[in-house]
């Protein structure tokens, strides 16, 4: 008897594996929900001639050549026909038509684009349209098995399948504001806007982008958070663009040797404050140099890149309460966040060698001259007789360091020139050369 009832044990325990182990459950009915949700996307561009390439040897009139890319979108509000997929999709699209999986073609207007998170928002006039139920994000976990659909190399409606094999992915050079779902399911190109879902159908995700030693996939793969996702979309759709506030804070991870310095305990989390823009919010919220940030808006901050993306989601205007560690005390702080264009203009008057210039950021330069340059700050316009302009710096210039300082951005170049009320010495870019210029 008892070794019939171990026997039942056991059997039972081996139908229960049997049943829901991934390798034998089927997600067709899943997809079947999901998939008319998720279009290919079409996009052509036409490239403008020059005055001179207009006309062939024959003086007859050349057309303009045009160029077609592929990539993929989801619907994400049926009944307004919005669709979300990737800005790099649709850069310098003249038409966007979209297919869906019944075989309709529509053409799409752009709703907004966001290059900085590579979101963008398109809109299209159809009826009896599908759309995937929106998850959390936040609550995913590594090991939760996930399926990515979309138009590989233009395959429509194409289902490859895997696990989170990592969460909060930041750092890679890919986007200004990074928080990616890394993932082993199958991502190539055209996969870009298209859908990440988890097995019960909800889109926890945007596919954009992989790491690969050729064209194809090699099972590292990157989709940007839904949360992250539709609250850009939100906001290109109420304003067509993205307005994006600054705090004014630069910081830099914890680590166990800086946790010992502030006496922290070893594994503690959260960013430090290494410096604070003069003028800025967080100056005026009395944040402090050495002052931990554990959360803003109850969201827990467990580096700099927590911060940039919290911050970089929110419009200007925007109040945030931000929890701090300091001296061993826990407090809280509110700060109201502003716009860039307002923290230049604070930065600036405290830094008058910079005052009249228009700076940009620029990710990653390739450059026949110089190799790859990662990071640096474009001066944009320069007024007239400002001290910038009378040292010599133009248009076009590329800033890589201050004072010998390396900068990547314009936070970092502001950081560099703070303290010195004498000179600034710039080294810089200039198409295939680069000199120094000195500020004073």
């Amino acid at each position: 008897m008892r070794r019939i009832f171990i026997f039942l044990i056991l059997n039972s325990i081996y139908l229960f594996a049997y049943a829901t182990a991934p390798t034998q459950y089927s997600i067709a009915p899943m997809l079947k929900n999901v998939m008319p949700a998720v279009v290919n996307v079409r996009v052509t561009t036409k490239i403008p001639l020059t005055a001179l390439n207009k006309r062939d040897a024959n003086n007859s009139l050349q057309k303009s050549p045009v160029l077609e890319d592929l990539g993929s979108g989801v619907i994400i509000d049926a009944k307004h026909g919005y669709i979300l997929t990737n800005a790099h999709v649709v850069k310098h699209a003249n038409s966007i038509t979209v297919t869906l999986n019944d075989s309709r073609h529509f053409h799409a207007t752009l709703v907004g684009a966001d290059t900085a998170s590579d979101i963008a928002v398109l809109k299209i006039g159809a009826k009896h349209l599908h759309s995937i139920p929106v998850g959390n994000s936040d609550k995913l976990q590594v090991g939760d098995f996930v399926a990515a659909i979309g138009s590989p190399f233009g395959l429509n409606q194409t289902v490859t399948s895997g696990i989170v094999s990592a969460l909060q992915r930041n750092d890679l050079n890919i986007e200004d504001y990074e928080n990616f779902i890394q993932t082993d399911a199958a991502i190539n190109p055209g996969n870009s806007g298209g859908a990440l879902v988890t097995y019960q159908g909800k889109l926890i995700g945007i596919n954009t982008a992989i790491i690969s030693q050729g064209s194809g996939n090699i099972g590292i793969g990157f989709a940007i958070p839904i949360n992250m996702a539709h609250s850009i979309m939100t906001q290109l759709i109420k304003y067509g663009k993205v307005r994006r506030g600054l705090l004014g804070v630069f910081a830099q991870p914890l680590t166990p040797d800086l946790n010992n310095a502030f006496n922290l305990p070893h594994n503690f989390q959260g960013t430090i404050i290494t410096s604070i823009a003069p003028g800025s919010p967080a100056e005026k919220a009395g944040l402090k140099v050495g002052d931990v940030i554990l959360k803003i808006n109850d969201q827990t901050v467990k580096n700099p890149f927590d911060v940039r993306n919290i911050i970089g989601l929110l419009r200007v205007g925007s109040h945030l309460k931000l929890t701090i560690l300091r001296n061993g005390k826990t407090f809280n702080k509110k700060a109201t966040i502003i716009s860039s264009k307002t923290q230049m203009q604070e930065l600036q008057r405290h830094q008058p060698f910079l005052s009249g210039i228009s700076f940009g950021d620029v990710n990653n330069i390739q450059s026949t001259s110089h190799g790859k340059i990662n990071g640096g700050v474009q001066v944009l316009k320069i007024e007239p007789n400002s001290p910038a302009e009378q040292a010599g710096l133009m248009p076009g210039d590329i800033i890589i360091s201050v004072n010998k300082h390396r900068v990547k951005n314009i936070a970092s170049l502001f950081k560099a020139a703070k303290d010195n009320k004498h000179r600034l010495l710039l080294n810089v870019i200039r198409g295939p050369g680069a000199l120094f210029i000195v500020i004073k």
